[in-house]
């Protein structure tokens, strides 16, 4: 298992929650707690990094006892809330049952998939949208915030519940058909924060819009303001 932080000012962002999230992966998988070690490992790799990215992966070693490991390193802050003048483009990726709601280590398919530079849609046998990738997916109808339900086939993202509340989003099913008809589709992730969505394959074209960026401008002005 594994979490990514974005650090700021030496500080990683949304530590409880990722902290929470990892906890309960970890119980659920392998009926063990967290290494005891694991935060202050974080908090000392994200020492004296202004803006970076971190990785806290938690994996059984050769004695079946659960090992800690943390990678750190700075990163172009331009990858944080990236630029709405482009935005991703999605390639719909067929997974039955989702990718579940663990954040593996392995994630060999998906990274296979984003070879092309297209950003993978995780997509169920019936065409329900679940997941990108790297990220959870929103979609704005009229002004309205909805994103698919946590219901064991996606990663409960920390950046996701964190814009449910900020935006009152709805948790509500999303066909690739309701996908192509919204206004404007964004993704959330703990790196990047909120990202437009500009394109998706065999869908849809959207010009990045005023409630993706307020999206931003709201998990900015939380994730700045954090202690």
């Amino acid at each position: 298992m594994f979490e990514t932080f974005l650090l700021l000012d030496g500080r990683p962002v949304e530590l409880d929650a990722h902290m929470t999230r990892l906890r309960a992966s970890l119980d659920a998988v392998f009926g063990s707690p967290l290494p005891p070690q694991a935060e202050e490992a974080v908090l000392d790799g994200a020492r004296d990094i202004a803006v970076g990215r971190l990785r806290l992966t938690v994996a059984p070693n050769g004695a079946g006892v659960l090992a800690v490991d943390v990678r750190a390193a700075p990163i172009d802050p331009s990858i944080v809330f990236p630029a709405f003048s482009g935005g991703a483009r999605l390639a719909p990726l067929l997974l039955p049952g989702g990718w579940g709601a663990h954040k593996w280590a392995d994630r060999g398919p998906l990274e296979t998939a984003e070879a092309d530079g297209s950003v993978p849609l995780v997509v169920d046998h019936d065409g329900t949208v679940l997941e990108a990738s790297r990220a959870n997916v929103f979609i704005v109808e009229d002004g309205t915030f909805v994103t698919p339900p946590a219901d064991g086939r996606i990663l409960p993202g920390v950046t996701r519940a964190r814009l449910i509340g900020l935006l009152g989003a709805r948790e509500e099913i999303v066909s690739l058909d309701r996908l192509s008809e919204a206004d404007e589709v964004f993704l959330s992730g703990s790196v990047r924060g909120v990202e437009p969505v500009s394109a998706c394959a065999g869908t849809q074209v959207w010009t990045p819009g005023t409630y993706t960026q307020t999206s931003a401008t709201e998990l900015r002005r939380h994730w700045e303001g954090q202690p």
